[in-house]
């Protein structure tokens, strides 16, 4: 079965970017410390960066991201989706126009100019076409940014969030969360390494929490 998986790196203090990204500054001073285990030689660090790999049959990305990983420090053959593992799913990027240009023209890119549902059923039909071919069962993976993750958590859309938490305080950035819809989440899985503790959390599709309600004096 084809899930829906929103994975992010993430700060302490809840930030998925450094101070400052953009074209010139990547994820923002500091960013780099969110993915340090996705370069690491833990061995637990190299399985999780693996098995999410191998089982990507379509990534959704919004537009700042993509801008950044397109851009002249962005992805290389080095640093780019899987950190040195094999593979290259296609990619969706929701956006409200399409670049005029594309650096990484190597990568299959589809824009989706209609909204993150529609972002979303795109990826899914890839990923069920690139697991019909394959004969394995491939996942969509939202890989951000903060807005694109916690819109499409909003919309109901996301089975399982997957968060690495990077030993890092960042002290600013663009933030997973800034309000939304309440949640109760359940608690899939933690793995510890050296360089970041990763969770993973079942989204109930059924409706959501209620929202809290102040106390009565």
């Amino acid at each position: 079965m084809t899930r829906i998986i929103a994975d992010i790196s993430i700060s302490v203090d809840g930030y998925v970017t450094g101070p400052d990204p953009g074209l010139l500054n990547g994820l923002g001073t500091g960013g780099e410390g969110l993915h340090t285990w996705a370069f690491s030689g833990d061995p637990e660090d190299r399985r999780i960066v693996r098995e999410t790999t191998e089982r990507s049959g379509a990534v959704v990305l919004g537009r700042h991201l993509f801008d950044i990983v397109d851009g002249p420090k962005g992805w290389n053959d080095e640093s780019g989706y899987g950190a040195g593992e094999v593979g290259k799913p296609p990619f969706v990027v929701l956006t409200s126009e399409p670049p005029a240009s594309v650096r990484t023209s190597d990568l299959d890119w589809t824009f989706v100019t209609t909204g993150v549902r529609d972002a979303v059923a795109t990826a899914r039909e890839r990923a069920l076409a690139t697991s019909a071919r394959s004969g394995k069962d491939l996942d969509v993976y939202v890989m951000g940014g903060g807005i694109t993750i916690s819109s499409a958590l909003d919309a109901g859309l996301i089975d399982v969030l997957t968060l690495h938490l990077a030993p890092v305080v960042l002290g600013g950035g663009t933030p997973l969360f800034t309000g939304g819809v309440a949640r109760t989440l359940t608690q899939r899985s933690v793995t510890r390494t050296s360089t970041a503790t990763h969770i993973s959390y079942d989204v109930p599709r059924g409706s959501p929490a209620e929202p809290r309600r102040p106390a009565v004096p």
